[in-house]
């Protein structure tokens, strides 16, 4: 019986950096299986903006350790972010993995990735042919990264009054060359240049403003690098279950799409006979599994979690 938990502050190598992060095991007697959390997109920390540890307190009173930590070059952990690929990360994600499995509190067999968002991507591409006995994806795209904002970016000028739709179509024109001039190697001074060359709409300049305000050379190399990430490879070469859950109210990411490419995928010949799909959706929760934006989480989402690992996860 869980009785408590017990916190600590951790680090561990990966790849050159050393990781810190926040190692949670519940108040047992017995090894606890394990989650490994991986944060989402930008300098996410170990609580991802303090999304993780309602999630987290769940978990732990449900009798798993639970590691999160902090993003390359964010908070406790050396390193760069920016410098890095969703490859990079999935070997954090995996370093990640290994040290939770090596704590005498856990039992190593029984132990998984999380993912929120990005971090979807980081532990299917982690979990990819791996020795993982699941995996975990929250708000995870099932397509690039490209094609998703875009999406977030055509929702996002959908709910600003007073935009038009031949307005937003020259912003969504603005971002569609802007993934072209990446795909074919520009620089940020000829993105900058292609972006002032467009006659923004008033309307939709303030928004669009604030998407492009936020990128600066650095940020261009590394979304260059990014924008094309296809998850769906990763999904076929899964040998454990995943569990994929979703808000229906989601608002970054199209998800009727993803879950249709998951379960496409899922249909694929010469999948591994461990590699079910299994979907959750909660109709009125965002991006976050939060209930209006607030940060309360939809009922029953930590039990949804704890059900499917206990019960449908590995032999």
């Amino acid at each position: 019986m869980v009785t408590g938990e017990r916190a600590r502050d951790v680090t561990f190598p990966s790849a050159g950096a050393k990781l810190a992060g926040t190692l949670a095991v519940p108040d047992s007697r017995d090894p606890a299986p394990g989650v490994v959390m991986v944060g989402g997109s930008g300098p996410s920390d170990r609580t991802n903006d303090d999304f993780f540890p309602p999630i987290q307190r769940g978990l732990v009173e449900a009798g798993f350790a639970v590691l999160s930590y902090d993003k390359r070059g964010v908070g406790g952990s050396s390193g760069d972010w920016l410098a890095g690929t969703i490859d990079d990360f999935a070997v954090d994600a995996v370093a990640a993995l290994g040290f939770l499995r090596a704590q005498p509190e856990v039992h190593a067999e029984t132990t998984g990735l999380f993912g929120h968002s990005e971090g979807g991507w980081v532990v299917l591409r982690a979990a990819a042919g791996g020795d993982v006995p699941w995996v975990i994806t929250n708000g995870c795209p099932g397509m690039t990264p490209a094609a998703q904002d875009r999406y977030a970016l055509a929702t996002a000028l959908q709910a600003v009054d007073g935009i038009t739709a031949d307005d937003a179509d020259v912003a969504l024109a603005v971002y569609d060359q802007l993934v072209e001039a990446g795909r074919r190697g520009a620089d940020f001074a000829e993105a900058t240049r292609l972006v002032q060359s467009f006659s923004i709409p008033a309307s939709v300049e303030e928004l669009f403003g604030e998407y492009w305000s936020e990128t600066d050379e650095r940020l261009w190399e590394f979304t260059k690098r990014k924008q094309d990430h296809d998850p769906i490879p990763d999904v076929l070469r899964l040998r454990c279950p995943h569990l994929a859950t979703f808000g229906g109210a989601d608002e970054l990411v199209p998800v009727a799409e993803s879950i249709g490419m998951f379960a496409a995928a899922a249909c694929r010949a010469g999948r591994h006979p461990r590699a079910t799909l299994t979907v959750e959706l909660f109709p009125h929760a965002g991006h976050r599994l939060q209930v209006h934006g607030g940060p309360t989480l939809v009922p029953g989402y930590v039990e949804t979690l704890v059900r499917w690992i206990t019960v449908g996860s590995w032999p």
